[in-house]
């Protein structure tokens, strides 16, 4: 891991192997870890320049987890653009590019994982059993091999940080994980590597998941009832939309547990969505204070 960059950017150390990383690893310094699955947007854009503004230097690690993709998931067509994603990294002023395959991070039979406890039964667990083992069991990998001193998360993906944080909590990880606030285009729809999938058709529809939360919010004063009966109301509306939006579910949680909140709760809370849009399967959420 090199020398904070200045500017002209220069291009990153583009490491493949194990041996390669440890070679890399700095004496001194504090390191700072964006673990993505590639196809860079915006949103990446913005945590790597969170990493930057906290660490003397930044790791950017790319890999398209095998672990996390059910069966019937998109994981053959997820866009694999490393070539594009190198030059955004170079752009922003990455360090090292860790980008693995998948020889590399399961060399044998991954018969060990990390159980995500109740959290992964719930929601994104319920509707893509495995997800959550598969996301931690990564995770683990990469702070083992880069041994980051802090680490940063899309607070797009909620329920994702909620059980990183409870993983480096639990088991002892001297790594500090920040959640960076989720990006939207201009339109409102939350950026996301699977967005490439939308044609124009889709991505109107798509946007009523983002509607429904901001429905979601403006009702907050009304509490947890009313929260929800505003958001339900436009995905109502979004499933008779061509194509129809069909929703796995919409739920107003703790941030901690990401279990439902009670009727009277009082404090922090996120609501959350997921939603298919043709055979595109998005996420949000919005963070609210009751």
């Amino acid at each position: 891991m090199t020398e904070p960059t200045t500017s002209p950017r220069t291009a990153p150390v583009v490491v493949r192997t194990r041996e390669e990383l440890a070679e890399l690893r700095p004496s001194a310094g504090r390191t700072a870890l964006v673990p993505t699955m590639g196809a860079l947007h915006s949103g990446h854009r913005g945590l790597i320049a969170a990493a930057r503004g906290r660490a003397d230097s930044v790791v950017v690690s790319i890999f398209v987890n095998p672990l996390q993709f059910g069966p019937n998931e998109d994981y053959d067509r997820y866009p694999r653009t490393l070539d594009s994603d190198l030059a955004v990294c170079a752009e922003e002023g990455v360090d090292v590019v860790f980008a693995p395959d998948v020889e590399t991070m399961y060399p044998g039979p991954q018969t060990v994982t990390v159980h995500p406890g109740e959290m992964g039964a719930v929601l994104e667990g319920e509707f893509r059993p495995g997800f959550c083992e598969g996301v931690l069991t990564v995770v683990s990998k990469l702070f083992n091999l880069i041994r980051p001193d802090i680490a940063f998360f899309g607070q797009k993906d909620a329920q994702q940080l909620a059980v990183i944080r409870r993983m480096t909590r639990d088991l002892c990880m001297p790594i500090t994980i920040v959640g960076v606030p989720t990006v939207r285009d201009a339109d409102g729809l939350a950026t996301s590597s699977r967005n490439v999938y939308l044609g124009p058709q889709e991505r109107r529809s798509a946007l009523a998941l983002s509607r429904a939360l901001l429905a979601g919010a403006d009702a907050s004063v009304t509490g947890p009832v009313g929260i929800l009966s505003a958001a339900r109301a436009v995905l109502k509306e979004a499933v008779t939309a061509t194509p129809p939006v069909v929703v796995d579910y919409l739920a107003l949680v703790d941030p901690e547990t990401f279990t439902d909140v009670s009727a009277d709760h009082r404090g922090e809370a996120v609501l959350v969505v997921a939603a298919w849009v043709g055979e595109t399967r998005l996420i949000d959420n919005v963070p609210l204070t009751l």
